[in-house]
């Protein structure tokens, strides 16, 4: 068996499509990688790293605080330790955003229940929590 694998291998492996490791290659997310007869190789590592930026992504974190996760700290400081420290400060964003979107839903959902004839008329029932009085 091949000891690297091809990019289309590794996108099907990973569960991405073959552009998005090549734009992670493109900002440092992944390392280049050698090329055979023009062709990016990929050592099984690589899969892992995948896998990892595919799980922070689905946490919410962007591209650039994934690279700060990967690469960002000193290499005393564990990958548990640095996942604590950002998972945290994500988690009280999240919260924070949490909270925008269901004031923003309870808007919504009494402005579904309104009767009101003319924007004007809404507007001046409307609280300022979004409630209509």
């Amino acid at each position: 068996m091949d000891a690297t694998l091809s990019i289309g291998e590794l996108a099907k492996k990973a569960e991405v499509n073959p552009s998005a490791i090549r734009y992670y290659e493109s900002i440092g997310l992944i390392p280049f990688t050698e090329r055979v007869n023009g062709q990016r190789r990929y050592t099984i590592e690589i899969l892992d790293r995948l896998r990892f930026i595919k799980a922070a992504q689905l946490s919410g974190f962007s591209n650039q605080e994934i690279t700060v996760l990967l690469e960002g700290f000193d290499i005393s400081v564990s990958p548990s330790e640095r996942w604590k420290q950002m998972a945290n400060k994500k988690r009280s964003e999240l919260e924070e955003k949490k909270k925008q979107i269901n004031t923003m839903l309870g808007i919504l959902e009494n402005g579904l229940k309104c009767t009101c004839l003319t924007w004007s008329e809404c507007l001046t029932k409307v609280k300022s929590d979004g409630t209509c009085s």
